[in-house]
This record gives C-alpha cells, sequence and structure tokens, in this order.
C-alpha cells in the first residue's frame, strides 16, 4: 500500500493547486485523476475546464461522479499517484442521489450509510493499491450553519466522511489563504 494524503480546506484555500503540485513532485507524468464533480449548468463547465487547463497533459483522467473504487479498478492504475479531486463532490452526488431533497428527510440513516459505504469501498481499494493516493475535500463545518436542513445534513455527513478518511490517512494538511499546515 503506498501512502493516503487528506488535503482539507474551504473554498479556495489552495487544496487542489497543493494536491496537484505534490502529485507531479512525486509521480511525474505518472498520475491518474479522477474527477468527482458533475457539470450540470455553463458556471460548472468553465470551472472543470480550467481545471483541466491547468493540469499536465500526460496524467489520465476519469470523471467518476460516484463509486470511485468501482471506476478505479476499471482503469489502467499503472500510475504512481492517483489524486481524487474531490470528496466535496463525492458527498454531495451521493446525497442527492440517495434522496437528500429537500423535501426529503436528508438525516436519514440509510443515506449516510451509503455515504460511509462509499468512503469505505475507496479506503478498502487504496489498500489493495501500491499507488500514493491523495484526496482532497472541503471543510464545511467551520462557517455559520446553514439554515436549511439539506444544507445541514450536507455539511455533516461530509464532516463524517473527512473524519474516516483523516483517520486511515498517513498525513492531513489544511490549508488557508493558500498557506497549509500539516496536521497528522
Amino acid at each position: 500500500m503506498g501512502r493516503l494524503t487528506l488535503f482539507l480546506g474551504g473554498a479556495r484555500s489552495g487544496k487542489s493547486s497543493l494536491a496537484e503540485k505534490r502529485a507531479s513532485e512525486i509521480g511525474g507524468d505518472s498520475v491518474l485523476y479522477l474527477a468527482t464533480s458533475e457539470v450540470k449548468d455553463e458556471e460548472m463547465r468553465d470551472r472543470v475546464e480550467k481545471h483541466r487547463a491547468s493540469r499536465p497533459s500526460a496524467w489520465v483522467t476519469i470523471e467518476a461522479p460516484r463509486n470511485i473504487a468501482r471506476s478505479l479498478g476499471k482503469g489502467r492504475n499503472e500510475e504512481r499517484v492517483i489524486l481524487i479531486d474531490c470528496i466535496t463532490f463525492l458527498v454531495s452526488n451521493l446525497l442527492l442521489e440517495a434522496g437528500g431533497g429537500e423535501d426529503d428527510n436528508p438525516f436519514d440513516e440509510q443515506i449516510e450509510a451509503v455515504i460511509l459505504a462509499e468512503i469505505e469501498a475507496l479506503l478498502e481499494y487504496i489498500v489493495k493499491t501500491d499507488a500514493d493516493f491523495l484526496l482532497v475535500s472541503n471543510e464545511v463545518g467551520m462557517g455559520l450553519v446553514p439554515p436549511y436542513a439539506l444544507g445541514r445534513a450536507y455539511r455533516d455527513l461530509l464532516g463524517r466522511a473527512n473524519q474516516v478518511l483523516a483517520a486511515a490517512a498517513d498525513d492531513v494538511f489544511f490549508l488557508v489563504a493558500g498557506v497549509s499546515m500539516q496536521m497528522k
């Protein structure tokens, strides 16, 4: 098993940039980049295009908004480094797919079970692989409490997923304003 490193921070904190820099340092051109975002509007399309343009063209990209361990298992997986950006979108995708809509009960234990099963499947995959894994996720629990149930459930579910990943990680970095602090 390679190393597992988790990069946490708020929006635009520099976590993706640091993870990409670390991926280049460790793997050079031997990097598999797994993107979890789904393009649903023009703004997101622009963001995805900017992210794609910033990455080295030699990196292999897989787009998988869910079932990421299975998607990785279908890939070439010859790469020395696997960068997953980001857990934040993964949890959102799973929450909304599992029925966490505004009219549903987003605090349903079954929804949490679906999300934690996805995280556990990823960790099981990581243990079986020699690649170094770099995971990016947002820390959303430090701000205001969202005024609606779906937002509160999302914050709680992502926080739980981040805790599970941080416990399994070899290294955890927290970023603020482009400055990183190693927490583990």
